[in-house]
C-alpha cells in the first residue's frame, strides 16, 4: 500500500523499488534458519520478542526515508531480521503442539497473516490519505511492537514443557523410551525427501510474492483508484484466510501432498487469469482464487516438513528449507518490476509465474517421506508409562 506513495513522491522506477522487497524476502528467509535453530534451543518467546523490536523499529524508521538506499537498509535488512525471527518460531511452535489435526492447527494459526492482508490495506490507505505515508509507517511500527511483544508472553515451546503430550494429552509419568522419527537436520540433508521438498518450495516461492507486491499498481494501471486497488489486495487476503482454514482441515483428510497439488495448480491458473483480467469483478475473483491457493501452499509448508521429519527438530529443518527456498522469493517481485519497466505489462511475469507453479505441482506429487531414519539420526523421546 506504500508502493504507490513512494513512487509518486520520489519518482523511483518500479524495478528499483521492487528491489527493496526482493532484498527483504531474500534476507528474512536466511534469518529464518537461525531463528529456527534458536527457537528449538531457547524456545519461541525470546526469539519472537527480539524479532518484534527489529520489525517494528524498521517499519517506523521508514517514515524518515529520503533516498533509495535507506529503504534497502531499513526494510530490506532490518525488517527482514525481524520477520525472519517471527515467521519460523510461530509456525514451528504450532506443529510441535499438534499431530492428529496438524494441518487445521497450522491453518488457523497462519490465517492471522492473511487476516492482516484482508483488513489492513484499506486501513493503511485511509491512514496514508489522512496523515500521509510517513505518519502511517509510524503507526504500523508501533502497533507491531505492542502486539508482538504481548503475543510473545503467552507462547510456550512445546507440550512437554507443560507436562503434556501433543494434542493436549496428559503425560503423567514420563520416561525415556524408544526413539521417534525426529530427524536431525544433518540426517535429513542426506535424504532425497528433503531436497524434493526444497525444490518444491523453491518453485512455489519464486513467484508467490508477485501479486502481493504488484497487485495495487497493477489495478491502478487498469484505471481504478488507490482505495479500490487496496480492496483488491484485501480480496486476496480474504481468499488466503479461507484457503488456510479450509485446506488445512482438508489436508488432514486427503494428505498434505494431494493438497499441495491442488494449491499449486490453482495458483498457476490464477496467474494465467491475471494476465487477461480487465474488469473489477474479474480482478476480485482472480485475487480471491490466488489468495485461496497462496493460503493453501503456505500453510502446508511447516506441516509437511513435520510429517516427513518429525517434531523435535522442526524449527531447524523448517528454517533451513525456508532459507534455501524462501530466499528465491526475492526473484519474483524484482523480475516482475523489471519486466513491467521493459514492456509496460506484467503479462510475461504472470505466465512465467504460472509455469513455476506447474513445476511445483509435479514436484510435490513426486515427493515421498524418507524411509526409516538411522538410529544415530534420532533423539530419544518421552513415552508414557502406565501407572
Amino acid at each position: 500500500m506504500f508502493f504507490g506513495a513512494l513512487l509518486a513522491e520520489f519518482g523511483w522506477s518500479r524495478a528499483s523499488l521492487s528491489g527493496v522487497f526482493a532484498i527483504y524476502a531474500f534476507s528474512y528467509a536466511l534469518w529464518g534458519f537461525l531463528a529456527g535453530r534458536l527457537s528449538d534451543r531457547w524456545g519461541p518467546r525470546v526469539v519472537l520478542a527480539g524479532g518484534a523490536l527489529f520489525l517494528g523499529g524498521a517499519v517506523a524508521g521508514m517514515s524518515v526515508v529520503t533516498r533509495l538506499w535507506e529503504p534497502y537498509l531499513l526494510y530490506g535488512v532490518l525488517a527482514a531480521v525481524g520477520m525472519g525471527t517471527i515467521y519460523i518460531p510461530c509456525n514451528t511452535t504450532v506443529v510441535k503442539w499438534f499431530v492428529r489435526r496438524r494441518g487445521f492447527a497450522v491453518g488457523v494459526a497462519s490465517s492471522g497473516g492473511s487476516l492482516g492482508t484482508l483488513v489492513l490495506p484499506p486501513v493503511a490507505q485511509m491512514i496514508v490519505t489522512a496523515v500521509g505515508w510517513r505518519a502511517a509507517y509510524v503507526v504500523f511500527g508501533v502497533a507491531i511492537i505492542v502486539v508482538l511483544e504481548t503475543v510473545a508472553l503467552v507462547l510456550r515451546r512445546d507440550p512437554e514443557s507443560m507436562g503434556l503430550l501433543p494434542d493436549g494429552t496428559s503425560a503423567p509419568r514420563p520416561s525415556l523410551g524408544a526413539p521417534d522419527t525426529g530427524w536431525t537436520l544433518a540426517a535429513a540433508l542426506r535424504t532425497r525427501s528433503l531436497w524434493m521438498l526444497a525444490a518444491t518450495f523453491t518453485a512455489t516461492w519464486i513467484p508467490v510474492f508477485v501479486p502481493l507486491v504488484h497487485i495495487v499498481p497493477f489495478v491502478r494501471d487498469l484505471g481504478f483508484s488507490a482505495l479500490t486497488a487496496a480492496t483488491a489486495l484485501s480480496a486476496l487476503g480474504a481468499g488466503a484466510v479461507t484457503g488456510r482454514l479450509v485446506m488445512g482441515a482438508v489436508s488432514d483428510r486427503i494428505g498434505r501432498r494431494a493438497t499441495g497439488v491442488i494449491g499449486t495448480t490453482m495458483q498457476a491458473a490464477a496467474f494465467v487469469a491475471f494476465s487477461v483480467v480487465q474488469s473489477l469483478p474479474a480482478v476480485y475473483t482472480v485475487a480471491v482464487v490466488f489468495g485461496f491457493a497462496y493460503g493453501t501452499t503456505s500453510m502446508l509448508f511447516p506441516a509437511l516438513v513435520s510429517d516427513f521429519f518429525g517434531r523435535q527438530h522442526a524449527g531447524t529443518i523448517v528454517g533451513f528449507l525456508f532459507a534455501f527456498g524462501g530466499s528465491a522469493s526475492a526473484i519474483g517481485p524484482f523480475a516482475a518490476g523489471a519486466i513491467y519497466d521493459a514492456h509496460g505489462s506484467y503479462a510475461i511475469a504472470f505466465y512465467t509465474s504460472a509455469a513455476f507453479n506447474v513445476l511445483a505441482a509435479v514436484l510435490v506429487l513426486l515427493a515421498r517421506p524418507p524411509r526409516r531414519a538411522p538410529s544415530h539420526a534420532l533423539e530419544p523421546r518421552l513415552t508414557v508409562v502406565a501407572p
